[in-house]
């Protein structure tokens, strides 16, 4: 059952895993969440660099970017991610972030200094991120 309003154009949601995290059960599911719920999804596949992220998000011209990671190299990557997206004029103004996986919650903070707008962590009802998604995606 999708959740998309009727009128209007899709929202193109790239969800990718960065670094050398090769456990992506959870980012399919998220992935075909969100497009279930009527989203345009591009999942980039495991061993993503910031780097490939950035482009993959650049030429794919999507409204949001979600990062899964399993492998606590998170405060190291992820700012990474932002870098990239910035070197390319891709701004926290212009693609909502939001990130999941096993990040502890006193993390939470400094991921919302880099944009992050939400911490999706394991339990994670799907349908609350593809709400967050539909909530705060600027399309």
């Amino acid at each position: 059952m999708s959740t998309a309003p009727a009128s209007t154009e899709k929202i193109r949601v790239l969800i990718a895993k960065p670094g050398l995290d090769g456990h992506d059960r959870g980012a399919k599911v998220v992935a075909r969440a969100l497009r279930d719920g009527g989203c345009e999804v591009i999942y980039t596949g495991i061993r993503q660099t910031p780097e490939m992220i950035a482009e993959a998000a650049l030429q794919e011209d999507v409204d949001v970017v979600g990062l899964s990671i399993l492998s606590g190299a998170h405060l190291e990557l992820f700012p990474r991610v932002v870098d990239e997206l910035n070197k390319r004029g891709i701004g926290k103004d212009d693609v909502l972030l939001f990130c999941g996986g096993i990040i502890p919650e006193e993390d939470s903070a400094r991921l919302a200094t880099l944009g992050f707008r939400a911490v999706f962590r394991p339990g994670t009802n799907t349908q609350d991120i593809v709400k967050f998604v539909y909530a705060n995606a600027k399309h």
